[in-house]
């Protein structure tokens, strides 16, 4: 399978079916996505490692992606039997939290993370859903520099 990743102005990716995740129930806004390749630049050297969440439904459809913990955030997120049931998960090993980034216009465009709706995907079962939090409570972690 090719895709065209539109926003990095690349056409036929090649893209193996076995490495997409699936989104039962999409991304908020984008609930229609519900296929999606995770891409690196390779040779990345800054901090954070950004990823890319790239649909494969909708080649404009692309949503920049860290680890929760290269921002020095930490979560403990409780997944309900519905949420564990929906991406298949048996086993807290099998997940990885990731959060959406952004430019945000109101803090003079600088990068932000939505801390209140992370990304659960279940690395086994190659399933994921977007989370969203009522209340959110991340810990901030702050490193001696």
């Amino acid at each position: 399978m090719k895709i065209d990743i539109e926003r990095l102005g690349l056409k036929n990716v090649p893209v193996d079916p076995e490495t997409l995740f699936s989104f039962p129930e999409g991304i908020a806004g984008f609930e229609n996505c519900k296929r999606f390749k995770l891409f690196h630049e390779e040779g990345q050297s800054a901090a954070p490692t950004v990823f890319w969440l790239q649909s494969v439904d909708d080649g404009e459809v692309m949503f920049p992606i860290v680890a929760p913990e290269s921002l020095d955030i930490e979560y403990q997120i409780e997944l309900s039997d519905a949420d564990c049931a929906l991406i298949g998960l048996q086993s807290p090993e099998d997940v990885a939290v990731v959060l959406v980034v952004y430019r945000d216009p109101a803090a003079g465009g600088k990068i932000a993370a939505n801390t209140r709706s992370p990304v659960i995907l279940n690395l086994k079962t190659r399933l994921g859903m977007q989370k969203i939090l009522q209340d959110v409570h991340p810990t901030l972690l702050y490193r001696a520099r």
